[in-house]
């Protein structure tokens, strides 16, 4: 793909005429998600619950990027944000809800490869049910269920991705 102010042969500049659009804001939020879960080694990569971290992780990194370019040399710095993000006693999912809300407004009319794929992993969590411990029960209130011998429920899987991703941005 030619750079932004090159002439291609047809002596157009790449910069439209119904080119492929490349969500590099989103596959790099991924990225970065993918490698703090690695890097914790909280869950094998191959289950859903990494999935379930690492897409919101991904959204938390693409959706707090209010300028629009996601830096390499920021990351480290955006870390603080994005645990604050991630935190019990934020209103994560309402977060989510307006920032894409914004996104989708601002992109009226051009849609944006990116907008699209965060929008598919929000819809994934939001409508994707995994088995999980049930952390709510009375210890001693019943029958051990479950491989792990206690009670399990359903759970959407945003609200086990978002303390997985959590816990792996403190671990990093």
């Amino acid at each position: 793909m030619p750079h932004r102010g090159h002439e291609n042969s047809d002596g157009t500049d790449g910069t439209g005429g119904g080119g492929l659009d490349v969500p590099m804001a989103w596959l790099y939020a991924e990225y970065i998600a993918d490698e703090l879960l690695r890097t914790g080694d909280l869950m094998p990569p191959t289950s859903f619950e990494f999935r379930a971290g690492r897409d919101a992780l991904a959204l938390t990194v693409f959706l707090s990027d209010t300028d629009g370019e996601l830096s390499g040399i920021r990351v480290v710095s955006q870390l603080d944000n994005w645990l604050s993000l991630t935190a019990c006693d934020h209103p994560w999912p309402q977060w989510v809800r307006t920032r894409m809300a914004e996104l989708t407004e601002r992109a009226a009319g051009a849609p944006s490869a990116d907008l699209a794929l965060a929008q598919d992993a929000w819809r994934w969590l939001e409508e994707t049910e995994l088995l999980a411990p049930d952390l709510d029960a009375v210890p001693g209130g019943g029958a051990p269920a479950g491989e792990d011998g206690g009670p399990q429920v359903w759970t959407p899987a945003w609200q086990l991705g978002l303390p997985l991703g959590h816990l792996a941005i403190h671990l990093f």
